[in-house]
């Protein structure tokens, strides 16, 4: 066996994982599918032993693979901080952050925050990729993206909480709507007695929905399921119905005048709660951690006032 990798090959292995095939591994590259996997097989000829599995829908890898794909993640990363480090140097004149979130966010982000973020630092540049929750902890968790914004996750092992702020789901109406005008917060069931839109199942906010309609033995059946908070909101500026969201969604529109939150009745829905997360044990680069700072600090989804810090 040979005692040396060539990274390069360990790249290969790393997309076809990543990817899920090695045609789509090729595709990210920009080369010839033949290419990748020649790579792969000379890199398991060095270590003589087997790397990845290949079945009808794709590649898995071996136990080994998996070693090599951690390595080789971590050999990114590490190589990422130390670029960053050098870049700090320059007094954050340069650099580079990467940022993966819901879309409830974005209206948030974009008032304020980020423009004070790059009033202050105006030479660092941010990527901002918008993704389901379990798209976010993937993210985060393989060093895809230096920090998250994320809707009630789950409780996931290699993640870290830096800061969780209790968000409760509301019924998002049209001002006038008759959920308006009740003397309490509206139950799970009354909303359900109207044309209800909700988020695909891998966001988090239908997830605690499903949850709180097993504890209240209801169910809603929507008239409209998207995987994009701006068509929700269409849909309920055209009168077409409700939906459920946290306020800080649609935030905006409240302030306009052209949207209503209510907080449901509901144990679970109250409960919910807004997350900013990077990886466990992930040293976040001076230009990342000023951009988190910002973020706790001015975003109405992190007030602090109902913040619950988490860790240093």
């Amino acid at each position: 066996m040979n005692e040396t990798l060539e990274l390069r090959r360990v790249k290969y292995l790393y997309e076809a994982v990543v990817r899920g095939s090695v045609r789509a591994a090729a595709d990210t590259l920009d080369m010839h599918a033949s290419v990748v996997s020649r790579q792969i097989a000379k890199l398991e000829a060095e270590l003589s032993m087997p790397l990845i599995e290949r079945h009808g829908r794709g590649v898995k890898p071996t136990e080994a693979g998996e070693l090599l794909v951690e390595y080789f993640r971590a050999q990114n990363s590490h190589q990422d901080d130390l670029l960053t480090k050098v870049q700090e140097l320059r007094g954050l004149a340069r650099g580079h952050i990467d940022l993966v979130l819901g879309e409830g966010f974005v209206s948030d982000l974009m008032a304020e925050p980020i423009r004070a973020f790059w009033q202050r630092y105006p030479g660092l540049t941010v990527t901002m990729r918008l993704a389901g929750t379990n798209e976010v902890m993937r993210s985060v968790a393989e060093d895809a993206a230096h920090i998250g914004l994320v809707y009630n996750p789950p409780v996931a092992p290699g993640i870290r909480s830096r800061a969780a702020v209790r968000q409760p789901m509301c019924v998002i109406t049209r001002p006038g709507h008759p959920l308006t005008e009740l003397k309490r917060q509206p139950l799970l069931r009354q909303v359900g007695a109207y044309p209800v839109a909700l988020m695909h199942g891998s966001f988090g906010t239908r997830q605690v929905i499903a949850l709180a309609e097993q504890m209240e033995r209801v169910q809603l059946v929507p008239k409209l399921i998207s995987d994009s908070i701006s068509v929700i909101k269409h849909f309920v500026r055209a009168d077409l119905g409700v939906s459920l969201l946290p306020a800080f969604a649609v935030a905006q529109e409240v302030d306009a005048g052209e949207l209503v939150a209510l907080p449901v009745d509901q144990a679970l829905l109250g409960a919910a709660e807004a997350h900013i997360i990077t990886r466990l044990g992930r040293q976040l680069s001076i230009a990342s951690n000023q951009l988190l700072l910002q973020l706790i600090g001015t975003m109405r989804a992190f007030e602090k006032p109902r913040a619950r810090r988490v860790g240093n």
